[in-house]
């Protein structure tokens, strides 16, 4: 029997183009050990992926977004290919922030930082993260991104619907 999807938020804030990412490095089991993502989380039970957004942005940052845009879903498949019952599936609703209130907090899953956009492709991100960070440069619409890694991490498909 198969796993139920894992439901996810991630935003992307932006300042004087620039984005807040956190990098990745305080805690030991994480599977975005030393990488810089954006910040969001997982759904608590009933949430709206609007309120875990707000939620999830709040806690790790301090910071009440005060307009956000829906920017697409992005669907993650990992594991071992072989057996396609026992693949994570994770369903991940991806937003970009450009108003927001508040003092930056101390975060416990890694160090917030403002990061120019040119200097994002730099950075140790996940492979697929570069699509969708293209995705968000060349498209104001709503898009639909799947991507498919391998158990060891390496992008192995991606497909733009």
């Amino acid at each position: 029997m198969s796993k139920l999807p894992e439901l996810t938020t991630l935003c992307y804030i932006e300042k004087e183009d620039k984005y807040l990412m956190m990098h990745r490095v305080k805690k030991e089991k994480d599977i975005n050990k030393d990488k810089y993502i954006g910040v969001g989380g997982h759904f608590e039970y009933g949430e709206s992926p609007d309120e875990c957004l707000l939620r999830e942005v709040k806690e790790e940052t301090g910071l009440t977004l005060i307009k956000y845009k829906p920017r697409g879903i992005v669907t993650f498949i990992y594991g071992d290919e072989n057996q396609p019952d026992e693949r994570v599936v994770e369903y991940m609703y991806l937003y970009t922030s450009t108003e927001f209130e508040g003092e930056i907090i101390e975060c416990d899953e890694g160090n917030l930082e403002w990061i120019d956009k040119a200097d994002v492709y730099n950075l140790p991100i996940w492979e697929g993260d570069k699509i969708f960070f293209r995705l968000l440069e060349e498209r104001e619409d709503y898009f639909s991104l799947k991507l498919v890694y391998s158990e060891s991490g390496e992008l192995i498909s991606s497909e733009v619907i």
